[in-house]
Order: structure tokens, then sequence, then C-alpha cells
């Protein structure tokens, strides 16, 4: 009975992992769609015209992890800084804990209040991080994953969907700055790399 525990263990996880490898297949052809809709894309109209795709890492499954979340408690909301003057409030929802490459990270994950209020975005979290590679292969300001509220203290985050804010590639945006306390000092070498040199 063991061994069967066991393989169905593996199994799930397997599958689970198969699940978040499609995830991000499709994160990545809906995300060039984006770009390349003139409704839709934050390129530039010089940068859309030449546009076919984003330039990815290769899909990495050592870069989905499965992390442990603990909710913030009677956190205050605060004002987010950005690349330009807007402050936008937002309050410290949790904390993620993860292993990656044999060492122990966290990230904070946060909840914007006025996004909140909105129809589709009540659970809407945002995780923002930098890392090694940013301002060498990844934009220099770091990268966004988006989450939603997990129903258990256990959260899978999938760095192969995370993407450059959008005043990466035009400078008429308004993006949060990654806070200090979620610079990870390891290569994230998963998600989008940077548009420009």
């Amino acid at each position: 009975m063991l061994k069967i525990g066991v393989l169905l263990f593996w199994i799930s996880i397997s599958f689970a992992q198969n699940s978040e490898v499609e995830a991000v297949h499709e994160f990545q052809k809906k995300i060039n769609i984006e770009f390349a809709d003139e409704n839709e894309s934050p390129l530039t109209e010089e940068d859309r015209k030449t546009f076919t795709s984003l330039d990815f890492y290769p899909i990495n499954e050592k870069f989905i992890v499965e992390a442990t979340f603990k909710k913030a408690k009677k956190e205050k909301p605060f004002k987010m800084k950005t690349s330009t003057d807007r402050t936008p409030m937002y309050v410290k929802f949790g904390t993620l804990y993860f292993e990656l490459q044999g060492k122990t990270f966290q990230l904070n994950v946060y909840q914007n209040i006025e996004l909140s209020k909105r129809p589709g975005f009540k659970d809407y979290l945002f995780l923002p991080f930098s890392d090694l590679t940013c301002g060498k292969e990844s934009y220099i300001g770091g990268r966004y994953i988006d989450m939603r509220i997990p129903s258990s203290d256990k959260v899978i985050i999938n760095f192969n969907k995370a993407y450059n804010p959008y005043c990466a590639y035009n400078y008429k945006y308004s993006c949060p700055i990654v806070p200090l306390e979620n610079d990870l000092d390891i290569a994230i070498e998963a998600g989008v790399k940077k548009f420009h040199d």
C-alpha cells in the first residue's frame, strides 16, 4: 500500500507540473497577442509595427516552486512608489516562503486597495520581484507575477509567467517599483526577458 501511495503522490506532482507548463504556453501566447494588438499593446507605435514576439527564457520546471503562504495580520495600507509621482495605496497581504536551488527565500505579496474594489479583482494579488538577472538579461526594474488569494497555505509560484511592467516598453506608463524586501539573491532565469538593450 505504501508503494501505491508514493506512486500516486508522484503522479499528482507530475500532473501539476504538466498543468503549470501548459499554463506558461498559454501565458506566452496571450501576452504576444496583447502586445500585437494596437488597442491593447503597451508598445510604442514604432515598436509595435515590427513586433513579432517577446523574448522569453526557455520554460524551466525548476522555476515552478511550491511556497508556503502566511497571511499578514494588521498590516497598514501604504503608498507604493512608482516610476512617476503616482503613489497608489497597497497593503501587504502575506508572505511566500520557498526553496530554490537549495536556498530558502521569501517574497511579500501585495493587494492594490483600489483595484480590489473592481469587479473581477477582489482576490487579485500582486507579486513584484527583482533578482540577479535584472539589468542584464531581464528588465532592470524587476518583474511581476499575477496571483489570486490562495485557498490554502500552499501556493505555486510559476516564475515562467513573470512579466515586465509596461514602463519597460513605454515611458508614458506609471509602474510600481519593486520593494527592496522583494529583491532575490538568485538569478531567476525564467519568464519574459528585457525588451531592448
